[in-house]
């Protein structure tokens, strides 16, 4: 049986907040993410973690320093979804030129597709399967969700169906030798 694997969404930005899809802009935490992040710190500490891996993205790495993980490990592959030409925008905005928009349904223009999300994804779940113990992630809204349906052996489509906020934390594992959702979308 592997060990459990364990999601923490980055702290509030400003584009979070404002609902802005933020993919590869490198924005800092506000310093409501900030206090956020450090509260994490006395949760996760009382766990023992096989690996911790981070988004490249300054704000999912400084929710991890801050929860008190300074040593992180970088991961390319846990990198929020490219949205490409709608970097920025929030879902109205998007829905204004393609009514019915999802990230799941539609994709983005000039960005990653949901087989590229899943391919990269999919990696982050095997390293998780072949640890010695539980893994703890540092990422991002979207990336979660879809990581998350690669864990449950879902297509990425179904990352739909799971909404996390910022400074969550979230648990993957198994029973019975099937991979479950153990814990969403919970403050620590």
């Amino acid at each position: 049986m592997s060990g459990e694997l364990w999601l923490v969404r980055h702290g509030e930005t400003e584009w979070s907040r404002a609902g802005k899809h933020t993919g590869r802009t490198d924005l800092p935490l506000t310093s409501d993410g900030e206090v956020a992040a450090r509260a994490m710190k006395a949760g996760l500490s009382e766990q023992s973690f096989a690996q911790i891996l981070t988004s490249p993205l300054r704000r999912a790495h400084d929710t991890a320093r801050l929860a008190g993980f300074p040593d992180v490990v970088v991961d390319d592959d846990l990198a929020e979804w490219d949205y490409g030409d709608y970097e920025g925008l929030t879902t109205p905005e998007i829905r204004d030129s393609v009514p019915g928009w999802t990230i799941w349904t539609h994709g983005c223009p000039g960005g990653e597709t949901g087989e590229q999300v899943a391919e990269r994804l999919d990696r982050v779940v095997a390293k998780a399967r072949a640890a010695d113990g539980d893994t703890l992630v540092f990422a991002h809204g979207h990336s979660l969700c879809a990581l998350t349906a690669r864990w449950l052996d879902l297509p990425i489509r179904d990352g739909r169906l799971f909404r996390l906020d910022t400074t969550t934390t979230s648990m993957l594992g198994e029973f019975h030798e099937a991979p479950v959702l153990k814990r969403w979308n919970s403050p620590i």
